[in-house]
C-alpha cells in the first residue's frame, strides 16, 4: 500500500482532520465532518470497525456535529484509506493533489439544524442549498484559503437548531409577505445578534460566495475569522461593499431576531413532518463512543430508521424516519447500548472536554469529576460545563454554570452573565468537585423552591 504524504503531516497547533491526524497525549486525533452532521449507518459501522482496528477504539462527538476518532497509533494511513473509501471525505471531483483534499476537507464547516428536512416547524428545507454551498467550499481552490475554524450557520427555522455557537457567517430563514427569505449576521450567532440585513432564499448560494469572497479579499493572513476583519472593518461597511459587488439584493428587517424553541429537543421523541414518522434524540455520555455503541446505533438505524443517522451540536444523536409505533422499542434500545433519553438525567445535561487524561494542556480529569458530579445532581439536572483549560473545547456557546479547572480536582465556578465577559460572573474559586456540586445544588433549589 502506497503512503499518503499528508497522513504523516502531524501539526502539533492545528485542526485535526480526515486527512490530518494532530497528536494528544492519548493518541492521535482524526476528525471526520459530516455534511449537514448527517452519516448512513454503512459509514457509521465504517468508523465503528475502523477506529477498533486501528485506534484505540474511543469514538467522540463533537460540537459541530461531527465525530472524530481518538487514540490513533502507527495505523494512521490504513484508517485514512478506510475512511475515505467509505465516503467520508471531501466530494469534489476537482481535487488532483492530496494537498488540495486535506485543504477541502479543512473548509467543510457549515452547521445545519440535526432535523433539517423533517422538522415540523421548519421554514424551508435547507438541505439543497447545503449541497449547493459544501459543493463550493469543497470545489472552488480559492476557498481552500479559509482557516479550517471558519465557521457558517444554516438555520430553516427548525424547533430543534443550536443557535448560540458563534459564526463567521450565520443564516437564519424567515418569511417576508409568504416569501422565504435569509437573514444573516456576520461574527455572531442569531440567539443574541440582530441580522445585518436579508436576501431572498433564491440568493442564499450567491450571498454565502460574495461573502466568502469579499472577506479573503480584505482580510490580511493574520486576520483567519471574520471578527479579526470587524474589528477593522465595520459590517455596514462590509455590506456595502458585498451590494456594490452586485448579484445580490439585500433588504433592511429592523429588529427582528430568530426565536428559539423552549426546552432540550435534541433528547426524547418528537414527531416530524412527514405524517407518522418520529425522530428520537439521545445524548452519548460526555460526548464519547465506543466502537460497539456505534455498531448498535447503525444497525437500529437501519432496522427501526430510515437508515441514517445525525450527530447534533449537544454531542448527541437524533435517529429518523421511526414509525409512531416503533419509538419506544427505539428508546430502549439507545438505552441498552448506554447512551440517555431522558433530559432530566444529570449526565445528558453535562459537557466535559477530554481533560488532562487525553489533553497536554487540561488541569483536570473532567471527564472523571463531571461523572462525579452526575451523582451529586442526581434528581436535579443542569446544564454545566467543565472545561480543563481556558480554550473551551467542548462548548462552543456560554454555559449556564461553567467549572474551569485550577488544578486536579478543584475548579472555578462561573455562572453565565451577558454584562460579563467569557464564561460569565466568577461565583467561587478553587471547588473541589464535590463543593461545586453542592453549590449548584443548592442554588437549584434556591430557584426552583417557593
Amino acid at each position: 500500500m502506497n503512503e499518503h504524504p499528508l497522513a504523516n503531516a502531524v501539526r502539533p497547533s492545528a485542526c485535526p482532520g480526515l486527512l490530518r491526524i494532530v497528536p494528544a497525549l492519548d493518541g492521535g486525533i482524526c476528525r471526520i465532518k459530516l455534511a449537514g452532521g448527517v452519516i448512513s449507518a454503512a459509514q457509521a459501522r465504517a468508523v465503528a470497525q475502523l477506529a477498533a482496528r486501528h485506534a484505540g477504539g474511543v469514538i467522540e462527538a463533537t460540537n459541530r456535529a461531527n465525530l472524530q476518532i481518538r487514540g490513533i497509533g502507527a495505523q494512521h494511513q490504513a484508517l485514512i484509506d478506510g475512511l475515505l473509501a467509505a465516503g467520508l471525505g471531501p466530494t469534489s471531483a476537482a481535487l488532483p493533489s492530496l494537498a488540495q483534499a486535506s485543504a477541502a476537507d479543512d473548509v467543510r464547516n457549515l452547521m445545519l439544524s440535526p432535523s433539517a428536512g423533517i422538522d415540523a416547524r421548519m421554514l424551508i428545507d435547507t438541505r439543497p442549498l447545503a449541497e449547493r454551498i459544501l459543493a463550493s467550499l469543497q470545489g472552488q481552490p480559492r476557498f481552500h484559503e479559509l482557516s479550517a475554524k471558519f465557521a457558517i450557520q444554516l438555520d430553516g427555522g427548525e424547533a430543534l437548531a443550536m443557535l448560540e455557537h458563534p459564526h463567521d457567517l450565520w443564516l437564519s430563514a424567515l418569511l417576508i409577505e409568504n416569501r422565504p427569505y435569509l437573514a444573516f449576521g456576520l461574527a455572531g450567532c442569531p440567539a443574541h445578534d440582530l441580522p445585518l440585513a436579508a436576501v431572498p432564499l433564491e440568493q442564499g448560494h450567491a450571498l454565502v460566495v460574495a461573502v466568502l469572497e469579499l472577506f479573503l479579499d480584505l482580510a490580511r493572513p493574520e486576520q483567519t475569522r471574520m471578527r479579526h476583519l470587524l474589528a477593522e472593518v465595520p459590517a455596514e461597511a462590509f455590506l456595502a461593499q458585498l451590494v456594490a459587488r452586485g448579484g445580490i439584493e439585500p433588504i433592511a428587517v429592523g429588529d427582528w431576531q430568530r426565536l428559539a424553541a423552549i426546552g432540550l429537543l435534541h433528547v426524547g421523541t418528537y414527531p416530524q413532518r412527514q405524517p407518522s414518522l418520529v425522530h428520537v434524540g439521545a445524548v452519548f455520555p460526555l460526548g464519547r463512543l465506543d466502537s460497539a455503541m456505534l455498531e448498535g446505533v447503525a444497525g437500529l438505524a437501519q432496522q427501526l430508521g430510515d437508515g441514517s443517522l445525525r450527530l447534533t451540536p449537544w454531542q448527541s444523536l437524533l435517529l429518523p424516519g421511526i414509525r409512531e409505533e416503533h419509538a419506544g422499542q427505539a428508546s430502549t434500545r439507545l438505552e441498552q447500548l448506554g447512551l440517555l433519553c431522558e433530559a432530566d438525567q444529570p449526565l445528558a445535561r453535562i459537557i466535559a472536554c477530554t481533560g488532562s487524561a487525553g489533553c497536554a494542556k487540561g488541569l483536570a480529569d473532567t471527564k472523571a469529576d463531571a461523572r462525579r458530579l452526575a451523582t451529586l445532581l442526581a434528581g436535579r439536572a443542569q446544564d454545566v460545563h467543565l472545561s480543563g483549560c481556558q480554550r473551551s473545547c467542548a462548548a462552543a456557546h456560554v454555559a449556564p454554570a461553567t467549572l474551569l479547572a485550577t488544578s486536579p480536582g478543584h475548579y472555578d465556578l462561573y455562572f453565565r452573565d451577558a454584562a460579563q465577559p467569557g464564561f460569565g460572573l466568577l461565583q467561587a474559586r478553587n471547588l473541589t468537585i464535590d463543593a461545586a456540586g453542592a453549590l449548584l445544588e443548592a442554588r437549584s433549589r434556591s430557584s426552583t423552591d417557593d
